[in-house]
């Protein structure tokens, strides 16, 4: 099983990213994903979970109406669109797969500062 983010970097508040994520190893299709967070000193942060393609999508309080979860399973590919990008966004963001084995990434790094 492997999980590769990209699409990180730094952006300035109000301003929009989208991250992807890369799965291999393991039939995409069937599992629900998820993005955590990390900021700087702090723990892992839940940030959205996506099942069944769009069939159940939830978002963490601080990040609804901003952030949007959605996949690609034909490509195995996970994504997060950050919009109105806030400093409190910033950290390390991870894919993660949660049923069954637990796996993650090795991140990509979010930074927003003007």
């Amino acid at each position: 099983v492997q999980l590769v983010e990209s699409g990180g970097g730094l952006v300035q508040p109000g301003g929009s990213l989208r991250l992807s994520c890369a799965a291999s190893g393991f039939a995409f299709s069937s599992y629900c994903m998820n993005w955590v967070r990390q900021a700087p000193g702090k723990g892992l942060e839940w940030v959205s979970h996506i099942c069944g393609g769009r069939a159940e999508i939830v978002y963490a309080d601080s990040v609804k109406g901003r952030f949007t979860i959605s996949r690609d399973n034909a490509k195995a590919t996970l994504y997060l669109q950050m919009n109105n990008l806030k400093p409190e966004d910033a950290g390390l963001y991870y894919c993660m797969r949660t049923s069954g084995a637990i796996y993650w990434g090795q991140g990509t790094q979010v930074t927003v500062s003007s």
